[in-house]
């Protein structure tokens, strides 16, 4: 099938790669395993994938490390994390790292699917009409290229940057509340995704450097505003 969805899953774990893979295909995916960090970036590099799908604690070379050299060379490709770890440092340092959503272990397969989905709808161009583009100081942001262009340079955003910065626009010399953001962009408003909304808050503001006209402003109790000269 043409416009098969590829996914890369790293996963060390035998058994449950060879059940999540077999799911994963029989649900339409195709699907490439590796058991083990290296692997895992050996074959991204060598391949085109549409999603991947990465084990925290691996052999040879961790996820969090994993994911990091893949954003080096690709911002945007969407990204999952698996851990058998519930503490919050490693959930913030897979966020930081640039993942789109985490699960822990154990979790059923369906909930895997439906966030895959979810992820994938958000990264699609079937969505509602945006505006094209958005004049930001100095700065043309570019939603759906998710690119940031300045003087004749251009940086191109992770999903959730160019999400988040999207809402950010709309609401320019506005204020986005919090829970609003939370809800929109990681679809709940839980302690682990505010904490990774503060992280790409802050990647954004190092993104808009550029132009010291222009502010990202916390808003105590209440969110952002994105400060806009006339």
């Amino acid at each position: 099938m043409e416009n098969q969805i590829k996914v890369l899953l790293v996963e060390d774990d035998i058994n449950l790669g060879a059940l999540l893979k077999d799911y994963l295909i029989a649900k339409g995916y195709d699907t490439v395993l590796r058991t083990n960090g290296q692997d895992g970036y050996d074959a991204f590099v060598k391949g085109e994938f549409d999603f991947l799908i990465l084990d925290v604690m691996m052999p040879v070379k961790d996820g969090i490390t994993l994911a990091k050299e893949i954003r080096g060379i690709d911002k945007t490709v969407p990204m999952l994390f698996l851990t058998a770890k519930s503490m919050k440092e490693d959930t913030l340092e897979g966020f930081n790292a640039g993942a789109d959503d985490y699960m822990t272990k154990p979790f059923s397969m369906e909930e895997l699917l439906a966030r895959m989905n979810a992820i994938l709808r958000r990264t699609s161009n079937d969505g509602p009409k945006e505006a094209n583009s958005y004049q930001i100081g100095k700065f043309l942001f570019k939603p759906k290229e998710r690119l940031l262009e300045l003087e004749g340079e251009s940086s191109r955003l992770t999903t959730k940057e160019s999400d988040l910065l999207k809402l950010l626009c709309k609401n320019a010399n506005g204020i986005l509340e919090r829970n609003d953001a939370l809800k929109a962009v990681w679809g709940d408003d839980n302690y682990f995704n505010g904490r990774s909304m503060d992280v790409y808050i802050a990647k954004l503001r190092k993104h808009l450097r550029g132009d010291d006209k222009i502010e990202i402003m916390n808003i105590h109790g209440r969110g952002f505003k994105l400060f806009l000269p006339d």
